[in-house]
């Protein structure tokens, strides 16, 4: 009981606003563009999406992919126009910022032919943008073509289906291993490129379709976007030491996880199996889904008894460093984990961003116990749209471990992250 009152009374502290200090930010960014972002070098959600979506706000989009019912003229009558739109929200001058409405000719919009990914309305707007434009022309080829690619994700032709482990999980030690364990791995590649959806793709886009290598490169790359998630899973129960088999922690052997994804864009449903701390199927993964911040869930159904006491949480991109209004919702969480003392794992889009969340880790006293580069990074590279002329980001790219409260002279040093980092390369 004296954990959860010295939550409560952090949470209330650090929850007070002094009425004379206005916060610099008060929410995630929205750009001259309408580019929603938690941080500049962070792919956001653009209000020209919505507009082209006939959708008047976020919430109207969230609700509609919580299959609730859809805004008034929300359709799309063909593949066509379904890409069209797509490219659409990304049309703008990359240099003076316009957009087609704000110019003479909205038809003026050229694209990069390299690249194929940003617009210029002119000449002189390329000319004078090339000189930066250059340093990311290749990169962001490849972001285009996985953008396009990614709506394969959603025919299901990716992932591909993979196999059992033919190695024990301290030989897979990055994506080239794991790729290897797959069998038939070029007759599955194949099987893509020449299925159905791909050439509906390319017939649709409006774009020059790249050769047979480059499109198994893209494949490959969206595969580990979809793979990443549930390998960094693994890395977290690994770290930590945890055997899901192990009897000492779940009483008997051979029992399946239970994986329960909580967060506010959760889609709302049912728990799929209730009570959540009953066992799951042998040798099976059960996954259920909680609308809601993981504070709220530890409230009604881990101390009710509905849902047993994790072994492991793993949070992707919580993104607390990048303004008041994050750090605030994300306090109670982030003590209530550190004074319960369970093994966590969270993960970040940059190194530059693992400092930062690891400084106000740091100032909350929690105990870091590792943090790097993620071997199961995503190799898939995404852009910041509103400034595509920066070097990409990838998601779940770096991690950090804690578990109870800080003391151990074994914590890393911010300072020293990119020096490790240049050592280990």
């Amino acid at each position: 009981m004296a954990r959860q009152e010295n939550v409560s009374s952090q949470v209330q502290s650090c929850s007070k606003n002094d009425p004379t200090e206005t916060p610099i930010v008060k929410g995630p960014n929205m750009d001259s563009l309408g580019f929603l972002a938690m941080d500049s070098n962070v792919p956001g959600l653009s209000q020209v999406i919505l507009q082209k979506l006939n959708m008047k706000s976020y919430d109207e989009y969230r609700s509609a992919m919580e299959g609730h019912k859809l805004s008034v003229g929300f359709g799309i009558r063909s593949y066509f126009e379904m890409f069209q739109k797509m490219e659409d929200t990304f049309k703008f001058c990359v240099e003076c910022k316009k957009l087609p409405e704000a110019l003479p000719n909205p038809k003026s919009l050229r694209r990069c032919k390299r690249c194929q990914n940003v617009y210029y309305c002119s000449t002189e707007c390329q000319r004078a943008n090339w000189p930066v434009h250059k340093k990311f022309c290749k990169k962001l080829k490849l972001v285009a073509l996985d953008q396009l690619m990614e709506w394969l994700v959603f025919t299901g032709d990716i992932p591909f289906a993979t196999t059992s482990w033919t190695k024990r999980i301290q030989e897979v030690r990055g994506w080239e291993d794991w790729f290897s364990m797959q069998e038939n791995l070029e007759e599955k590649l194949s099987s893509i490129l020449t299925g159905r959806y791909m050439n509906i793709l390319w017939a649709n886009t409006g774009k020059p379709k790249p050769d047979e290598a480059e499109l198994a490169e893209s494949v490959k790359r969206v595969t580990t976007d979809f793979v990443s998630r549930p390998a960094t899973i693994g890395l977290g129960l690994q770290v930590f030491q945890i055997n899901p088999c192990s009897p000492s922690r779940i009483r008997r052997v051979h029992v399946g996880m239970e994986v329960v994804m909580i967060g506010v864009d959760v889609v709302d449903g049912p728990i799929m199996r209730p009570p959540l701390v009953a066992f799951g199927p042998r040798e099976k993964v059960y996954l259920s889904s909680y609308k809601g911040l993981y504070h709220d869930f530890w409230e009604s159904q881990v101390e009710t008894h509905q849902a047993a006491r994790p072994d492991l949480i793993v949070g992707f991109h919580p993104g607390f460093h990048a303004c008041p209004d994050l750090m605030e919702s994300w306090l109670p969480t982030l003590l209530l984990l550190r004074d319960y003392k369970i093994p966590s794992l969270f993960t970040v889009y940059s190194e530059q961003e693992l400092k930062c969340s690891l400084k106000i880790s740091m100032e909350l006293e929690m105990q870091i116990t590792s943090c790097g580069a993620n071997p199961f990074a995503s190799l898939k590279p995404e852009q910041a749209y509103s400034n595509p002329n920066k070097p990409p980001v990838f998601c779940n790219s770096h991690y950090f471990t804690f578990c109870g409260l800080s003391g151990s002279p074994d914590e890393p040093d911010v300072g020293e992250l990119e020096e490790n980092k240049g050592e280990n390369d």
